[in-house]
């Protein structure tokens, strides 16, 4: 008797085993990256590869003119009008990117396939160059309701834009370089459009509460013809960000460096929690 009662314990410790679930890890955050003047979302496609391939969510954008995008960039005259590809790209998701997924009853902790929980998926955006403006716009726009964290990749980060000489001076690029690979100098010359300088140079922006609750982080490119050391420092003095990191590259690490920056963005990502 004594040894059939410890085989149905045994069975019932079984039974209670095979019941439990373990919740799904949370989503992957969904990198959107955003190319400088006169690129598009081509300049991307290293970053994209590496991301996709290991699980990441990304996006790549063409504002207004730029790369795919048929609009002359010789008609785009506003700021407001150059970047309504990214504006509507995040209006168009849900607050806090909710991605509905398969959910668990807290209590049981077992599956229920008809009881969908929604899981955060963080927006991480990243910008290169004057894409910094984009970062920046959506920022003042948007906050923390759309975006978990923004990276600036050579960029131009000015809180209030374009409002002084001096902002003209630190956060112009220029753009008579564009890295030192052949082959993707070579493809750069091939895809490269005139980018709206008049759209980017009068811009401006109106703060809001939700400016100073977003982090950034700031990638220096410490071998930059383009966006100049001593420019990025500037800029980083005027508005600090919160984590600076270095990149021994030249302006375009997508094409120059792609693994490097590939491992600072998710270093980015899981510092921040995404």
């Amino acid at each position: 008797m004594g040894e059939e009662s410890t085989e149905v314990v045994e069975m019932k410790e079984d039974r209670s085993l095979s019941n439990s679930v373990t919740p799904p890890p949370p989503p992957p955050p969904h990198f959107v990256l955003i190319h400088g003047i006169g690129g598009g979302a081509w300049c991307w496609y290293k970053i994209r590869c590496l991301m996709e391939n290991s699980g990441y969510r990304v996006s790549c954008l063409d504002l207004k003119g730029a790369g795919m995008d048929p609009t002359d960039p010789n008609t785009v005259l506003s700021f407001n009008d150059y970047n309504k590809p990214l504006l509507d790209f995040l209006s168009s998701l849900d607050d806090n990117h909710q991605a509905r997924a398969v959910g668990f009853s807290r209590r049981f902790s077992v599956l229920h396939t008809d009881t969908p929980l929604d899981m955060c998926v963080y927006v991480i955006l990243v910008g290169h160059s004057a894409g910094g403006l984009s970062l920046s716009d959506a920022i003042h726009k948007f906050g923390t309701k759309k975006i978990k964290l923004a990276v600036f990749v050579a960029a131009t980060m000015l809180r209030s834009g374009f409002v002084t000489d001096q902002d003209i001076k630190d956060g112009v690029p220029d753009v008579s370089e564009f890295g030192e690979l052949k082959e993707d100098s070579t493809l750069a010359a091939m895809l490269l459009k005139p980018g709206p300088s008049y759209a980017l140079t009068t811009t401006r922006f109106v703060e809001s509460d939700e400016t100073d609750n977003v982090p950034r982080i700031y990638i220096k490119t410490m071998h930059d013809n383009v966006v100049k050391p001593e420019q990025q420092e500037a800029m980083i003095k005027k508005w600090p960000p919160a984590d600076v990191y270095v990149l021994e590259s030249d302006h375009s690490p997508f094409f120059s460096a792609p693994f490097l920056l590939f491992g600072l963005l998710v270093k980015a990502a899981v510092a921040y929690g995404c």
